[in-house]
């Protein structure tokens, strides 16, 4: 706490002139201080002070819960601020009350503001700045500069005052992941690190800037600016923010960070005996039917998936399509399509479980296609609306989850999957960005979409309720709604559609900077046409996340069914020890175009290593040999073991001193999975 009394969140000692106040918050009338681009030194968050504070230890973590208030205009703000034992996280919420006479018409609520960001021995220019840019088919492409190359020096002393700008990255719209991951941070040259992630499916920004020779990090969930989101808080009423996290290690560079944040995500996130059993998933869509399923199509997969060794069948999107049209804008009822399947789809999901797996289907509930008979039985209420029109893009409507028949509805169509077809895995799309959202009387666009996305975790959340053993898998396109707030309740995130094998090693090595390993669905599609290196590198990029299995195996030949089965069985053997283990990167974060990718898991028996040599397009330019650092291991004396496949040819050769493994693959498009264990000097003799 300053001498004015606000409270602001520092280090003892530090500099208060550097820090920002605890809580930033804008409303119409009550703006900022300085203006410009930033969201931090807001009238009311100056004049934000100190009235109390509880601290509660529960099991391992503490919660403390700061109190604000504002005499002008009559708001509370709760900070709660929670922390685990041994854990360099710091996760928070702010719950604002007004306690005045007066409504507020809220702009934008910061969850966590922090300022006097220690810059290390080099100071500014010693920081690096690190974002992840998202897109459809091209997920996790982690990007790095120097901060003072985007948040340039000004001479403040020049002209006493602090810049108008910062670098800021946001949503767009409902695909929370559409454009950027709500994950960055920043490092310094001395190996110190701090990452951040924001948890929220509808609308988040953060930003990083300089403020008094220092930089600062601001975390929001969905503003005015950017989102559409005002929220009017009446007299007695309340909000709450989304949560947002910030990772703190001295040591270790971002690898450190992201296994902090990993050991969070695992902490916020539903109980479920998936987490543990981690089953191998086939699924039919991915290079193979691509919505296109039929009894007669399916039969054969089902039984060479089950001899492959999946856990799981899943018929993905086309089961319904029964419409001369096609079924993208007629989507909605969710019934099966009797000309595809002759004798029902239960006979269908029959075979999966007579093949010793689980069942499970696609679904894309929030939407109703335009020509779909729900579109007008369902009242206009339950569906997105802007300036009192229903909204509508790529030939759907947007279910508002907060209506009672959308829910209805929805609850009908998954307990008739699920209790009636014995169906234990659904695979929950989301294909449409609906935009800012949705206006139900007097709200704006983002709080509907706040709302409507709340609405959606609950009702997630109530299918787990009613059906514990039901497997949800969140999808949006792939990798575009791959947010803490969904993977909080659902057990596994699709890490993309894309279709290319060479292009998925970078997004594959990458996943883990947005999901734990063990909810990362990983797709694997060996095809018959494939060499022997193009189905092991394809199996490889799955084999330390989720393996979501595809590709024609009822079409392979004997020795390409055996490098398949080799793999599941070897997956099955590791994944007992990916719950708890680490990430971390020995070439750093993988580049789109990079030829060598590697990322491994870190656990408490064992470090695997996942390395990908891709061919460069000038063949000149090819490096048959990569030298990769794996500092937690240097001084101890390890053997590289390659698990698998048999047919890389790889060598490797341990250096025990400086802590580097130099592996050679003689062939591009070649991938290998080793496992470095440590030996003892009678092992070695």
């Amino acid at each position: 706490m300053d001498a004015t009394g606000a409270v602001r969140l520092g280090r003892p000692g530090q500099d208060w002139a550097r820090l920002v106040p605890l809580v930033e918050v804008t409303a119409t009338g009550h703006g900022r201080m300085w203006s410009g681009e930033r969201f931090i030194e807001t009238a009311i968050g100056e004049r934000l002070t100190y009235r109390g504070h509880e601290t509660v230890r529960r099991g391992d973590g503490e919660r403390t819960t700061i109190r604000l208030m504002d005499t002008g205009t009559g708001l509370a703000a709760h900070v709660t601020l929670e922390t685990r034992t041994g854990s360099r996280c710091l996760r928070a919420r702010v719950r604002l009350v007004n306690e005045g006479d007066v409504a507020l018409r809220l702009e934008s609520v910061s969850t966590l503001a922090l300022g006097g960001v220690v810059d290390g021995a080099g100071g500014l220019d010693g920081l690096t700045l690190h974002w992840a840019d998202n897109d459809w088919l091209a997920e996790c492409r982690w990007r790095q500069d120097g901060f003072r190359r985007r948040v340039v020096p000004l001479s403040r002393s020049a002209h006493g005052h602090e810049g108008r700008g910062c670098f800021e990255r946001y949503s767009q719209g409902s695909w929370s992941t559409g454009r950027h991951l709500p994950v960055a941070g920043l490092t310094d040259s001395e190996g110190r690190a701090w990452l951040w992630q924001i948890e929220s499916s509808a609308g988040w920004r953060f930003e990083t800037g300089e403020r008094e020779g220092a930089a600062y990090v601001a975390l929001f969930g969905p503003d005015d600016a950017h989102h559409q989101w005002r929220h009017m808080l009446a007299p007695g009423e309340e909000f709450h923010t989304v949560p947002a996290v910030l990772v703190h290690t001295e040591t270790g560079g971002l690898d450190a960070a992201f296994g902090e944040l990993t050991d969070h995500r695992r902490s916020i996130r539903r109980d479920h005996p998936d987490h543990r059993a981690l089953p191998v998933i086939y699924n039919d869509y991915m290079n193979t039917l691509m919505g296109d399923p039929t009894t007669e199509r399916l039969l054969p997969l089902i039984e060479a998936a089950g001899a492959a060794g999946a856990e799981v069948f899943v018929i993905d999107a086309g089961w319904y399509d029964d419409d001369a049209q096609g079924w993208w804008d007629a989507v909605g009822a969710w019934e099966p399509a009797p000309r595809r399947f002759p004798g029902g789809l239960p006979e269908v999901l029959d075979a999966v479980r007579a093949h010793g797996m689980t069942a499970g289907l696609w679904l894309e509930p929030e939407v109703v296609g335009v020509r779909s008979p729900l579109a007008r039985t369902l009242p206009p209420e339950a569906f997105f609306r802007r300036g009192g029109l229903r909204v509508t893009e790529h030939g759907r409507h947007h279910l508002d989850l907060r209506h009672p028949a959308a829910r209805a509805h929805l609850d009908e169509v998954v307990d008739r999957l699920v209790g009636e077809w014995g169906v234990g895995y659904l695979k929950l799309d989301y294909n449409i960005n609906i935009g800012p959202g949705t206006e139900n009387g007097s709200e704006s666009a983002g709080a509907g979409l706040l709302g409507h996305h709340r609405a959606h975790l609950d009702w997630m959340a109530s299918l787990l309720d009613r059906h514990p053993g039901l497997v949800l898998e969140n999808c949006g396109s792939g990798g575009l709604r791959m947010d803490y707030a969904q993977l909080a309740v659902a057990q596994l995130q699709s890490t993309s559609d894309q279709q290319d094998l060479l292009r998925y090693p970078p997004i594959a090595a990458a996943a883990a900077t947005a999901v734990t390993p063990e909810q990362a669905a990983v797709w694997a599609y060996p095809q018959p046409d494939h060499t022997l290196d193009e189905i092991a590198l394809t199996l490889t990029g799955a084999l330390l996340g989720r393996v979501h299995l595809s590709g024609f195996l009822n079409q392979m030949s004997p020795e390409q069914s055996g490098l398949v089965r080799s793999a599941i069985s070897l997956y099955k053997e590791l994944r007992p020890e990916l719950g708890g283990a680490r990430p971390f990167w020995p070439l750093g974060l993988p580049g789109w175009e990079d030829e060598w990718i590697a990322h491994g898991l870190r656990g408490p028996a064992a470090t695997f290593l996942s390395v990908c040599r891709r061919a460069p397009q000038n063949a000149g330019a090819a490096t048959p040999s990569s030298t990769l650092a794996i500092p937690h291991l240097r001084g101890r004396h390890v053997r590289p073991v390659v698990l698998y496949p048999p047919t890389a040819d790889a060598a490797a050769e341990w250096d025990a001193d400086a802590g580097r493994l130099t592996l050679s693959l003689p062939r591009g498009n070649t991938a290998v999975l080793l496992r470095l264990d440590s030996v003892t000097a009678d092992a070695r003799g």
